[in-house]
């Protein structure tokens, strides 16, 4: 039995401080999906990525990336009509980077219902965020039909808001979309400042997980409250810390542990990913976690 299966894009990433001075950059991954299927598959767990990738050079170090960490790609699908989608990065005041994206008719935007493996059944754990149904109508399918196939087949299904302004064509549409797919989450992770966007689903989830950055991370399971505070770290990159937090809190729940260590997990496992250049590359094994 696979732990995870999670569905999503892999972005290839330029940072740069001025990327029209600077003559040099940093070249990266990312995605949330790709951070959680990485962080789980560290600390020593079974993860299956589905999804599209280009064959192009990004979409290339997607798969090599993917399967040197002991993620399955055997559901990963080469889309040859398509290129990457690619995000330039750039910091101009102290720690806050400036995006722009180039996502448009991306081979990740492609995923659709027939990517979809029936393995999910098999899993433990479904994974998705609300990034992947905002990037087509295709990949709206694609989610939905994946948490159907796990609902019915008694699998669990974390879901993590994930809100991009970006994505969706009004903040109503955004609502309506990220509500529709929290109401169908057993774990629901999502920011402080996401909740409005999905308030009238949360009383029906089981697990409702909220990152509050610097301030820590609340857990609300089967009506008790757990809190803990964030680690004292040095940060160096707290870009889209968000995936390795759900790592390491999903981590904890395959283990069976009380929700008081699943957010010390949680909490564990995003220190490291702040302290490092990359949202990933810097995540820990499990030897590397404090006891």
């Amino acid at each position: 039995m696979t732990d995870l299966f999670t569905l999503g894009e892999v972005l290839g990433v330029v940072t740069a401080d001025r990327i029209r001075h600077d003559m040099s950059a940093r070249l990266d991954l990312e995605g949330p999906e790709l951070t959680v299927a990485v962080g789980l598959a560290r600390l020593g767990h079974s993860v299956a990525y589905v999804g599209r990738v280009s064959d192009d050079e990004i979409g290339v170090r997607t798969t090599t990336v993917l399967r040197g960490e002991g993620v399955d790609v055997s559901h990963l699908r080469v889309d040859e009509t398509a290129a990457s989608g690619l995000a330039l990065r750039q910091r101009r005041i102290g720690r806050v980077a400036h995006a722009v994206f180039y996502r448009g008719g991306s081979a990740g935007s492609r995923v659709s219902t027939g990517d979809v493996p029936t393995e999910v059944q098999d899993a433990r754990i479904l994974h998705v965020t609300g990034i992947t149904p905002a990037l087509s109508g295709y990949a709206w399918s694609a989610v939905h039909h994946a948490v159907k196939l796990a609902k019915d087949a008694g699998v669990l299904v974390s879901v993590d808001v994930n809100h991009r302004p970006n994505l969706w064509e009004s903040v109503q549409e955004a609502r309506d979309g990220l509500r529709e797919l929290a109401a169908s989450a057993d774990v629901l992770f999502a920011n402080q400042d996401e909740l409005g966007l999905v308030e009238s689903a949360i009383a029906q989830v089981p697990e409702l997980v909220v990152m509050r950055g610097s301030k820590g991370a609340s857990a609300t399971v089967e009506g008790f409250r757990y809190d803990t505070q964030a680690a004292p770290v040095t940060v160096v990159d707290a870009t889209e810390v968000g995936g390795a937090f759900v790592a390491g809190y999903l981590s904890a729940l395959l283990d069976g542990v009380h929700p008081s260590d699943r957010l010390k997990r949680g909490i564990s496992v995003a220190a490291f990913a702040v302290a490092a250049h990359s949202t990933w590359q810097g995540l820990p094994t499990r030897s590397e976690l404090p006891p």
